[in-house]
C-alpha cells in the first residue's frame, strides 16, 4: 500500500492552475525527489498533501488518511519543513520545541527534544535564544521540530535553499540517516545533484507530471548509452577499424577521443577494446558518458515549453 498516493489531485488560484491533474504514488521508506522550476506547483503540492490547504479537484490519500477528509489524523503522522521555517526568536531552542510538541497528545516532549537536539548537533545549544542562531542551526532546528512526534512521513521543501555548503552538507546527512531509518520523505529541492544523492526516484512536476522515475531510467530513456575511448594520439586507422565492427551503431572522432554507440555497451567493450589495440591505438581510458540530471531535467522541461507554445 503506497504511502502517498494522489488521484487527480488538482489547485487553481483563480484562473491560474498551480497543479494539474497529478497522480502519484510513493512507496513505505521511499525518498522521493520532486522537481520543477520556480511556479511550477511544487509548494502547492505539499500543502495539499500536509492538509494545510484544500484541492480544488481530486484528491489524495497520505499514511492511509484522505486529505480531503481526515485533516487532523494526517497532522499526527506527517513532519512539515518549510522553505522558511518561522520560530519564536526570543525564546530559547528549547522551549520552542516544548510548545510546538504540545500540539501532539502524544509525544513525551523532554525525550523527544533531547533526542533530536542530539541528532542535529544543537543540544548544547538548547538553552540559547533562537535568534542568535544561524540560518543552518534554524534549518536542523526546523527538522528536529519536524521529527518531535515520530511521523512516518516528512515533507521537505527546498530544505539546503540558501545555505552556505556546510550547512547544506550537514542537513543532506541528516536526511540521509531519516532516511536509513526508513522514513518516508517527499523533498522539493532545486539542487539536482541533492536529489539524485538523496532520491530513489525522481518526479519531474511543471504544473503537470512530466516524469516520474529513477534517475537512471530517466537518463536512458532520453540519451543513448556512449562509450568514450580516449587514445593516447589521434589516429584514423583506429576509428576506420573500430567503426566496420558490426556491433558499432554510431561512431564519432573527435582528436584523441572516440565516441561510440554499441548494440550492448558492457558485452561489447572488451571486443572493441581488443580490435583498437590490435589497430595500433594506445589506449588510456574506456568510460561510459555520464549525463548529469540536469541534463535529463532541462530536456524535460524544454520539451513540455515547446509542447506548451
Amino acid at each position: 500500500m503506497a504511502i502517498i498516493e494522489t488521484f487527480g489531485l488538482s489547485r487553481d488560484f483563480g484562473s491560474r492552475t498551480a497543479v494539474d491533474d497529478l497522480t502519484l504514488r510513493v512507496e513505505p521508506g521511499e525518498v522521493l525527489g520532486f522537481l520543477g522550476p520556480n511556479g511550477a506547483g511544487k509548494t502547492t503540492t505539499i500543502r495539499m498533501l500536509a492538509g494545510m490547504i484544500a484541492a480544488t479537484k481530486g484528491y489524495a490519500t497520505v499514511a492511509g488518511y484522505r486529505t480531503d477528509k481526515d485533516t487532523g489524523q494526517i497532522h499526527e503522522h506527517i513532519g512539515l519543513l518549510t522553505e522558511t521555517p518561522g520560530f519564536y526568536n526570543r525564546l530559547t531552542a528549547e522551549r520552542n520545541l516544548q510548545f510546538y510538541a504540545g500540539f501532539y497528545s502524544k509525544v513525551n516532549s523532554d525525550a523527544a527534544i533531547e533526542k533530536y537536539l542530539k541528532k542535529v548537533g544543537l543540544w548544547e545549544r538548547r538553552k540559547d535564544k533562537v535568534g542568535a542562531f544561524s540560518k543552518g542551526m534554524k534549518q536542523r532546528l526546523a527538522l528536529t521540530r519536524a521529527m518531535l512526534h515520530e511521523p512516518e512521513v516528512l515533507f521537505l521543501d527546498e530544505p539546503t535553499a540558501g545555505l552556505d555548503p556546510e550547512a547544506a552538507s550537514e542537513v543532506r546527512e541528516l536526511i540521509q540517516g531519516l532516511s536509513r531509518e526508513g522514513r518516508t520523505i517527499f523533498l522539493s529541492t532545486h539542487n539536482l545533484n541533492e536529489a539524485e544523492s538523496l532520491c530513489h526516484r525522481i518526479a519531474v512536476i511543471n504544473t503537470r507530471l512530466l516524469a516520474n522515475d529513477t534517475a537512471e531510467t530517466l537518463r536512458r530513456k532520453f540519451f543513448r548509452r556512449q562509450i568514450i575511448v580516449e587514445l593516447e594520439t589521434p589516429d584514423n586507422s583506429v576509428a576506420e577499424a573500430a567503426g566496420k565492427l558490426p556491433f558499432v551503431r554510431d561512431i564519432k572522432s573527435e582528436g584523441n577521443r572516440l565516441t561510440l554507440e554499441l548494440a550492448d555497451s558492457e558485452q561489447n567493450r572488451p571486443e572493441l577494446v581488443k580490435t583498437i589495440v590490435e589497430a595500433g591505438g594506445r589506449v588510456i581510458s574506456v568510460a561510459e558518458r555520464q549525463y548529469p540530471l540536469e541534463d535529463v531535467y532541462l530536456k524535460l522541461i524544454h520539451e513540455e515549453e515547446g509542447h506548451g507554445s
